[in-house]
């Protein structure tokens, strides 16, 4: 296995909703009936997944980015909803930045980032005066604006919505997980890296996380220039460099999205 990031999926079976139909309680322990969110703007979206990390800084939103292109090469139609409220980078990776939010009857309007409308992203990127700048959010305005985005999205129809969540363990973390689990997604990716104590490029961390886990593990990233320097440009990784090593791991860690993780989450 090649050098590099790592990739495990964790999470749980996707309850598919058809559009316009709303969700019936479903009975909670003890015999009550537990309240489940009607689907409202996310009823188009057939499939929710996740992606998250333990720490900042291990590539997170590059995977995220990536797997959107990646699926929207295997002809998905992908939304990408940005919610690491304090480093909003996936508008710069798609070079999407500076493009404005517009308002529509059902709520905000994502941004498209290609001619095809394929791929939507929604990022508090767009809402910052500068981007550029820290913020500081405090937390009862983080999770309004989190649960803000879950419900104030008009995505339309998607095949897969990829939740790029805050690093870490964080409370704004937390209020992404419970504001998105009603609408049940289909799994998680959790990016890391596989170090042990300094030794950065050592490997196996992410198959032995899998392994305790009992997740699946979907594959490795290796280092390569090229896709930083294409993140760095807002480029098209998957259709520029298909000769890379990284691409060769990406696009069958998308191709195991597609095909496994419905049948092993089933």
């Amino acid at each position: 296995m090649s050098q590099g990031r790592t990739l495990v999926v964790i999470g749980s079976k996707a309850r598919r909703v058809r559009r316009g139909s709303g969700r019936e309680p479903r009975r909670a322990a003890g015999g009550g009936m537990e309240a489940v969110a009607e689907p409202g703007n996310l009823a188009g979206v057939r499939n929710i997944i996740l992606v998250l990390s333990g720490k900042g800084g291990v590539g997170k939103s590059t995977i995220s980015t990536e797997l959107a292109l990646a699926l929207r090469h295997q002809g998905k139609k992908v939304g990408i909803l940005d919610v690491d409220l304090c480093g909003p980078s996936i508008p710069h990776m798609l070079r999407a930045q500076g493009k404005a939010v517009h308002q529509c009857d059902s709520g905000w309007v994502p941004v498209f980032v290609d001619q095809e409308q394929s791929i939507s992203l929604m990022s508090v990127g767009f809402l910052l005066e500068n981007p550029d700048e820290a913020v500081v959010w405090r937390g009862p305005k983080k999770h309004a604006l989190i649960k803000q985005f879950v419900s104030d999205v008009a995505w339309g129809e998607l095949d897969y919505l990829v939740v790029d969540t805050p690093p870490g363990t964080s409370d704004e973390h937390m209020a992404t997980v419970e504001a998105l689990r009603p609408y049940r997604p289909l799994g998680a990716l959790v990016v890391t890296t596989p170090q042990e104590c300094t030794n950065v490029f050592s490997k196996g961390g992410g198959e032995e996380l899998a392994q305790l886990a009992g997740v699946p593990f979907l594959g490795s990233v290796p280092l390569d220039p090229q896709l930083t320097r294409s993140l760095e440009e807002g480029g098209d990784f998957i259709q520029e460099f298909p000769k890379s090593p990284a691409y060769s791991a990406l696009t069958s860690i998308a191709q195991k999205v597609l095909h496994r993780m419905p049948a092993l989450l089933s």
